[in-house]
């Protein structure tokens, strides 16, 4: 399976699980065992094993408790390191600035560094591609984050983590630091100081 494909598989699991989901368990698993490399299609593998042996409203229940209730597990790629701060405000510009190049349309009802929909950018462009590889400190933060909550979603995260490079030195300082500290807090919301264009919706792009 090529890597844009990985993409692919992980934005459709990392996304709140449906009744769709369970109904089409075989088509996923078939398509996972054809994930390289070896640590991907395995992480792929146990996640789904997981899904296969576990009562829907079961999933659904931990993908509430793991996403939404856990600061540090959120779905948001500049979450983990910005919180809901003005930098993180300026740090999705690039998410959006990538979009808007490639002639991609997010969903409306998600940031831009909502990381199902950063994936399925990733699968279908270049740009997305290179978009996911500059955000490897913060994939890693999630991947941690949720390896420490015991979740089985840690296991979509290393497979998508295992088509990027290693961390490099100044990643890695990026990752201790942060994990470190959490998620900061900060009084503000994002849209004081964003654009004045920046939360007020997609438009088609150029």
């Amino acid at each position: 399976m090529s890597e844009t494909a990985a993409y692919k598989l992980a934005s459709v699991l990392l996304q709140y699980p449906t009744a769709a989901l369970f109904d089409g368990l075989d088509e996923l698993g078939a398509f996972a065992a054809t994930t390289s490399p070896r640590s991907a299609r395995d992480a792929f593998g146990r996640f789904l094993a997981w899904l296969q042996a576990t009562a829907p409203a079961d999933v659904a229940q931990h993908y509430v408790q793991t996403f939404d209730l856990r600061r540090r597990c959120a779905l948001y790629l500049t979450y983990y390191r910005y919180g809901d701060t003005r930098k993180r405000g300026l740090a999705m510009l690039a998410f959006k600035t990538a979009y808007r190049d490639a002639g991609f349309i997010p969903s409306e009802d998600e940031l831009p560094d909502y990381l199902p929909m950063v994936l399925e950018f990733a699968a279908l462009t270049g740009r997305g591609q290179r978009l996911v590889r500059s955000r490897r400190a913060d994939l890693e933060l999630l991947r941690r984050a949720l390896a420490k909550a015991g979740s089985p979603y840690e296991d979509i995260v290393a497979a998508v983590c295992a088509q990027l490079p290693r961390l490099s030195r100044p990643e890695l300082r990026q990752v201790l630091t942060a994990w470190e500290s959490g998620p900061p807090r900060e009084e503000v919301g994002l849209e004081p100081f964003a654009p004045p264009d920046y939360l007020a919706g997609y438009r088609a792009g150029p």
